[in-house]
């Protein structure tokens, strides 16, 4: 189960990422110090679940940069080159 949906990250404002990528760094910090103190983690797997999301986070907010991501589209459909015929 993904921590935020990349819908939920498309609707915050540039300012919203950045404050949301901000815990999620200081959740990943926090998370990695207790494993490098020897401590018991709840949920090993929630590590990367962080890192996947500030991941998502920071390519989304680039692209928005860019002007990359916008409004949703559906890809085009690409163009076939004719089939030649083989020669005998």
């Amino acid at each position: 189960m993904p921590i935020i949906r990349i819908k939920e990250i498309n609707d915050m404002s540039s300012d919203e990422r950045a404050n949301k990528v901000i815990e999620l760094r200081a959740e990943l910090s926090r998370l990695r110090t207790m494993i490098s103190a020897g401590g018991a983690v709840e949920n090993p797997a929630r590590i990367k679940h962080l890192r996947k999301t500030i991941a998502r986070t920071l390519t989304i907010e680039r692209e928005k940069k860019l002007g990359i991501r916008g409004k949703e589209e559906k890809p085009a459909k690409k163009a076939t080159k004719p089939k030649e015929k083989k020669k005998k």
